[in-house]
């Protein structure tokens, strides 16, 4: 994987953060961090879409962030668990997967 997907993949990660703690903050230290857990995932999202197809780079993110998010409030915060929710997120994450497959980069775009 290179450079700019990585950043991709940690902006979701940053994303999950975020997304849950717009749910769960309640005091200034955890709105705070919510705030700056939104920063850093538009930051790492706008640098690597710079350079990479933006449709792919924001379908992977967002589908990293929906399918961190829904785990972690099933795993975590005790959301119930649904088989169809399952079955939605393995679409999406098959989706996510085939177009991160089929999207080409030009090779001077990935040395960069």
């Amino acid at each position: 994987m290179n450079r700019n997907w990585a950043m991709v993949f940690i902006a979701g990660l940053f994303e999950i953060v975020w997304v849950i703690g717009l749910k769960h903050s309640h005091n200034m230290w955890t709105w705070g961090g919510t705030i700056i857990a939104i920063l850093v995932s538009m930051d790492l999202l706008i640098r690597a879409s710079s350079r990479l197809p933006v449709g792919t780079t924001y379908a992977v993110f967002t589908g990293i962030g929906t399918t961190g998010t829904v785990i972690t409030e099933m795993l975590v915060f005790g959301e119930p668990f649904k088989l169809s929710k399952l079955l939605l997120i393995l679409l999406l994450i098959a989706g996510v997967v085939g177009l991160k497959m089929i999207t080409t980069t030009k090779k001077s775009e990935e040395v960069q």
